[in-house]
């Protein structure tokens, strides 16, 4: 009778193995969006003078679109 070599891969080592490769995929995804800069970000305005940097933009407006119940 011949006896399998055993693996010396173990169930952990694999489920490890996977975990990493897919951090790295997610990390390598990722990483051309934080290099490039934005094109939705537009030009910045100043803020006013006496505070209240708030202003109601196209994006705040669709916001309160949908919480209208």
């Amino acid at each position: 009778m011949k006896q399998e070599p055993k693996s010396t891969l173990s169930r952990r080592a694999l489920f490890a193995g996977a975990g990493t490769a897919g951090a790295v995929v997610a990390a390598a995804g990722l990483a051309p969006a934080v290099l490039q800069p934005s094109a939705a970000t537009g030009e910045l305005k100043e803020p006013p003078l006496r505070g209240g940097g708030y202003q109601l933009t196209e994006h705040v407006k669709r916001y309160y679109q949908t919480t209208l119940v």
